[in-house]
């Protein structure tokens, strides 16, 4: 009798090539720079242009309507400079964000995202992990919140408390506008490469640090890693699509709550305490981020303005553009002028490469620190996240730089 032959099916065979010992990784790396390489090409394209053109139309529209209206000056300066230049700045960026999110649902629902944590569980046990803490890294690429949720599921507390620590290195979306305006500015013809590289040295980042939790404050075995993986299948497109408009959603909630209210905070900071001091170095606002320079100068961040939007970066990331495009609005950005154009007159490629790490690992937003105190049920460690990573981005952000400097870039 003749053994019955075994049934290679197509999932099989693709298997073999994308969860190949040495070729998985590559071939991972291959996918994720094609997936942002597109991004940037359909969600900088014309999708980009024309969000753009909307926030601009409907300023000018406000604007006219508001001095047509004999508005007071303050309320004028608020609704252009606060709301449209802020708020507007970060909601240019929803086609980028869209293209992202959707790039990132098909990969899931084709089942590929399942394998990219199966061929990274060698690499992730070399650092003390295993293959499923790379799903919560993963999901991090979209938000960081669901990211640490996720860590749920890790079998032993050690490989829950770690995967917590470094998924804030992960790129989530609420960074992507911060890095696509110093990508527009310096960087255009490579913003593929760029995002691609700011999310690896976010990956690289994150298995450091895991590392040396695990011989320090976690020491253990990690634990085994078994994972059934799905067939593949062509993307339900309803699923994708609905995935895509959560993700969205919340970024677009954001823009219109937490970013708002720091914008907001900023203008009367900007603006007070009276009009000969709107927006300058003597504001409220020009004060304390002066009062902060001395502490981002190694890193090249020269001036206030610069200083005062990572700070306000911290309740949600997008203020970081927000509050960049209501600053150079009121004090810097001449009639028609954009926020690409101000962004070049302040930083160089250099500057803005380090600004653009030190976004990537500083401290998380304030969700990210809320549900990290909510899973471990202690306020120790979201202390402990926030001063640590902003500990790591800053001296990043000052190695490059500073390297940078002697090697005689700018």
């Amino acid at each position: 009798i003749r053994p019955e032959e075994e049934v290679v099916t197509l999932t099989d065979k693709i298997d073999r090539l994308v969860t190949h010992k040495y070729l998985g990784i590559p071939i991972f790396a291959v996918i994720m720079l094609a997936v942002f390489q597109l991004t940037f090409v359909v969600g900088e394209g014309w999708l980009g242009g024309l969000a753009a053109d909307l926030v601009e139309g409907l300023g000018g529209l406000l604007e006219n309507l508001l001095v047509s209206l004999h508005s007071p000056g303050w309320l004028v300066s608020f609704m252009i400079d606060g709301v449209i230049n802020g708020v507007g700045a970060v909601i240019e960026f929803v086609p980028l964000i869209t293209v992202l999110y959707l790039l990132l649902g098909l990969l899931e629902d084709s089942g590929y995202m399942a394998r990219a944590a199966y061929v990274w569980d060698d690499l992730m046990r070399k650092f003390g992990l295993q293959g499923k803490s790379f799903i919560s890294m993963i999901i991090g690429f979209g938000c960081t919140v669901p990211g640490i949720m996720s860590a749920r599921t890790l079998d032993s507390k050690k490989d829950r408390m770690i995967t917590m620590l470094i998924t804030p290195f992960m790129s989530c979306g609420a960074k992507l506008p911060i890095y696509s305006i110093f990508i527009a500015a310096f960087f255009p013809r490579h913003g593929g490469l760029i995002l691609f590289g700011l999310y690896g040295l976010g990956i690289i980042v994150a298995l450091l640090l895991a590392k040396i939790f695990n011989m320090t404050l976690f020491k253990g075995e990690a634990s085994f890693f078994i994972m059934e993986l799905p067939p593949y299948r062509l993307p339900a497109f309803r699923n994708v699509l609905r995935n895509m408009w959560n993700n969205l959603s919340g970024f677009v909630k954001r823009a219109g709550t937490v970013i708002f209210l720091v914008v907001t905070l900023m203008w009367v900071l900007a603006v007070l305490p009276g009009s000969a001091e709107a927006y300058g170095q003597n504001s409220l606002l020009g004060r304390i981020g002066s009062f902060l320079v001395p502490l981002f100068s190694l890193a090249g961040f020269g001036t206030w303005q610069e200083a005062v939007a990572l700070f306000a970066g911290i309740p949600a990331k997008e203020a970081v553009v927000g509050t960049l495009g209501m600053l150079y609005a009121g004090q810097y950005m001449e009639e028609g002028q954009i926020l690409v154009d101000a962004i070049r007159q302040h930083f160089t490629p250099l500057t803005a490469l380090a600004y653009m790490v030190m976004v990537l690992l500083y401290t998380p937003c304030a969700a990210t620190l809320g549900i990290v105190g909510k899973e471990t049920k202690s306020v120790r460690w979201p202390l402990f996240m926030a001063l640590y990573t902003f500990a790591i981005g800053w001296l990043a952000a000052v190695l490059i730089f500073q390297a940078g400097s002697l090697l005689g870039y700018r």
